[in-house]
């Protein structure tokens, strides 16, 4: 079994050292609150490994940002470990669900976050804050998600949505073009660029 190091260095993702231990942290601190608020799917350090190398992988492809909204954060994937793979950008975490909240706030404060603000709320009821980079795994569909992050943008955006097997038919449906499509296992990152 490779050690995360090893995983993302396979993969040509090179951190630092805190990165590591911040994700380790987080790990376990995944496993003992998942164990009692069913916070994901499986706990097995191997699977909740994959997801955050699933959630970090984009930082290869995409352009520098400012700051950064998370819409539907859940357990923290993608934005808590992107918060953490990039420890110098604002980062919002925008989860409606008072649980998973109530264990992204534990997590920032554990790892000391300073960068993160967690919100408790839908993405259509955030108001005052403007950011260039909009991330999603798993919400809902492009057209959608692309409608309700309007008032959080900034003029000049980037939107990267992590998504399945669907996304031929959800590119259709919302009407862009312009966008970078990166394949990785089963996942495909959609990037798009306002």
């Amino acid at each position: 079994m490779l050690n995360l190091k090893e995983k993302f260095e396979k993969e040509n993702l090179f951190f630092d050292e805190l990165f590591y231990k911040r994700c380790e942290d987080f790990s376990i601190l995944l496993q003992q609150w998942g164990k009692i608020h069913n916070l994901t799917g499986s706990l097995h350090f191997e699977d909740i490994y994959e997801n955050i190398l699933d959630s970090v992988y984009p930082v290869n492809f995409i352009d520098d940002f400012e700051s950064f909204a998370d819409v539907g954060t859940g357990a923290g994937y993608p934005g808590l470990l992107l918060a953490i793979a990039n420890p110098d950008k604002k980062c919002y975490l925008i989860e409606p669900r008072v649980k998973r909240v109530s264990f992204l706030n534990f997590v920032k404060n554990s790892l000391g976050l300073n960068n993160v603000e967690v919100l408790c709320k839908r993405v259509e009821e955030v108001k005052d804050i403007k950011v260039d980079l909009v991330t999603s795994r798993a919400v809902t569909n492009t057209s959608l998600l692309l409608k309700l992050t309007k008032n959080i943008i900034k003029d000049e955006c980037s939107f990267l949505f992590y998504k399945g097997s669907m996304l031929d038919e959800e590119i259709k449906q919302a009407k862009i073009n312009n966008v970078k499509i990166v394949s990785r296992k089963d996942r495909n990152y959609l990037y798009l660029k306002v």
